[in-house]
């Protein structure tokens, strides 16, 4: 039979057997891990959630917890009550505002330009939505401005939309695509050099020239300010362009 003596010291040595057991364990696990684990680590970082779900990979290659001994009832995790969360209210949908059929004499606002132009258009289209006297009309290209006018020639292009849809007035916003060269007599100028800035103005002119022939009134909105500032700066010297042109 076992002393009282023999079966104290047994019992002070049990919790220094657990902890060598779980060094060994994670000690082993490292020794064990393939190239290919490494690579994987290396490659997606650590996280919490491999500290608390090994992947199966590693779940192989560990060795295998070894029981404790039975005669010490180690005390189960405590279980923490959730705890409820009141769910906030509900708000109330905003009702769908009604769709107003424009009336047959509705007069057209064109708005033209580039992207910039496009949110222009939503804007205008929600505050006109209830007026059936309002129609706005958006032709907008996205990727347009007066440089690239070998991908899109807004003096010559504006002519026609003019003439198919007859508006009433003419919205402009348009050259957050201009900052970039610019090709003149051949030559590929930088932005807001003088040889570049003279060719724009030229084009600018034109386009409003065109909108004036057809004797429509338009309004040219400016660039706004924008994170950066020197795109901020490029912007302030395109509206004084605009300005001089709708002026003119």
């Amino acid at each position: 039979m076992v002393s009282a003596a023999r079966i104290r010291v047994i019992l002070r040595r049990v919790p220094i057997l657990i902890l060598a057991i779980a060094v060994l364990a994670v000690s082993t696990a490292a020794v064990f891990h393939t190239p290919a684990v490494a690579q994987e680590e290396q490659r997606r970082g650590w996280s919490l959630r491999d500290l608390l779900f090994l992947r199966r990979s590693e779940r192989v290659g560990r060795t295998e917890w070894m029981e404790p001994p039975r005669q010490i009832q180690r005390a189960g995790p405590r279980k923490l009550k959730a705890k409820k969360r009141r769910a906030a209210p509900r708000r109330p949908a905003e009702p769908a505002s009604p769709i107003v059929e424009k009336a047959p004499d509705a007069r057209t606002v064109l708005v033209v330009g580039d992207f910039m132009a496009s949110g222009l258009a939503e804007g205008l289209e929600s505050a006109f939505a209830e007026n059936n006297k309002v129609r706005i009309v958006v032709r907008s290209n996205g990727s347009s401005g007066f440089v690239r006018d070998d991908f899109y020639n807004w003096p010559e292009q504006i002519k026609s939309l003019i003439e198919t849809e007859k508006p009433a007035a003419v919205i402009v916003m348009l050259g957050s695509n201009d900052r970039q060269q610019m090709r003149v007599n051949g030559e590929r100028e930088q932005p807001r050099s003088e040889a570049w800035t003279k060719e724009y103005e030229r084009r600018a002119e034109a386009f409003g020239q065109a909108i004036a022939a057809a004797k429509v009134p338009y309004l040219w909105v400016g660039m706004p300010a924008f994170k950066a500032p020197k795109m901020t700066s490029d912007m302030l010297a395109f509206n004084d362009i605009y300005r001089s042109t709708a002026m003119g």
